[in-house]
């Protein structure tokens, strides 16, 4: 890590660079984010223009503590300070209504707003020092690979940037757990590294799932997380069989596995973690890495079903999803999750 004066520096002049209007990558715990300062709908607009993401998708407010809720939002419930005073800093984004001076470019026009204090000492230190809010999505292309090195936000979006922030990478790897409090039940939007079963222990209460009727928010849409070659998720017992079935049809192969199974030596391998915040923690830096060296085709063992693994999955399927991959195993009987 640079030393304790070239990071005050750094900071001083991204939190300049955010008062300028600009737009700034910086760390958190789970991804990469790309932020503006949430009052400057000039600034906002920006980050839109520079991810090619669309003006009906909303963004998350990044703030410094649980105080500056009634700042961003209103009528919050008793669950917002629980959960604020026991999650936060940390991964979790809570979907509140919103405030009257929360630009409409950040919520996408909806009255709610997401909210969320990082785990990050970067992050942290400049949000203090922008003296607001920073709205951040992550510093990727739209639809695309979160970034969790610095060196992936330069490789991506660098000539859109007014400043990069490195702080290493990423701890968590995976976005932020989304939960709607806007409604009459807490609802699961986006899983993330705080699960379910951790919420309802602190809540006291059921999470629901989301309905027809609930918010917008990021990483809700089928398609999303993806490389630029196709992804396919593969059953363990199976993945050494369809390898080589690509490769003699002429594919070059890649493979994310954690499992001791066969493959042939034309099959560029990655060995994943066996434990599921391995798995968070490694997967965007490995399907980045195996997407810049030219296979056909990236296949990835399925990791197991459970409360523990919905996350990783859910990025995963959605990630499938972009090249209609996750249905090409129906003829072996695998029916996509």
């Amino acid at each position: 890590m640079p030393s304790p004066r070239k990071l005050l520096a750094a900071m001083q002049g991204a939190a300049a660079a955010l008062h300028g209007g600009g737009l700034v990558a910086f760390p958190t715990e789970t991804v990469y984010g790309l932020g503006a300062d949430a009052e400057n709908p000039a600034a906002v607009a920006r980050i839109f223009a520079a991810k090619g993401r669309p003006a009906d998708h909303p963004l998350i407010v990044h703030i410094a503590n649980p105080d500056q809720l009634t700042h961003w939002a209103k009528d919050i419930p008793p669950a917002a300070w629980l959960l604020a005073r026991r999650c936060w800093p940390g991964p979790l984004t809570l979907i509140l209504r919103r405030a009257c001076r929360v630009p409409d470019i950040v919520t996408g026009g909806q009255d709610t707003v997401g909210l969320r204090v990082p785990d990050h000492p970067l992050a942290l230190a400049l949000i203090e020092a922008s003296g607001g809010g920073i709205a951040a999505p992550s510093a990727n292309r739209f639809g695309r690979v979160s970034p969790t090195t610095a060196a992936h936000v330069r490789e991506e979006l660098g000539a859109a940037m007014d400043f990069i922030l490195d702080g290493g990478p990423c701890r968590v790897g995976i976005e932020s757990t989304i939960l709607d409090l806007s409604g009459h039940q807490p609802r699961l939007l986006r899983p993330g590294a705080i699960t379910i079963a951790g919420i309802e222990a602190v809540l006291g209460q059921p999470i629901a799932q989301p309905g027809s009727h609930a918010p917008r928010a990021p990483g809700m849409l089928r398609s999303h997380y993806a490389p630029k070659t196709p992804v396919c998720l593969v059953p363990a017992a199976h993945l050494e069989a369809e390898a080589r079935r690509r490769l003699a049809q002429g594919q070059r192969v890649a493979a994310l596995t954690m499992s001791a199974t066969l493959l042939p030596e034309a099959c560029l391998r990655q060995d994943m973690p066996t434990h599921q915040t391995g798995w968070a923690r490694e997967l965007y830096a490995r399907l980045r890495a195996v997407d810049a060296q030219g296979s056909d085709c990236i296949l990835i063992e399925e990791p197991p079903i459970g409360a523990d693994w919905q996350a990783v999955r859910d990025r995963l399927e959605r990630a499938a999803s972009a090249h209609g991959a996750s249905g090409e195993f129906l003829s072996m009987g695998r029916q996509p999750f």
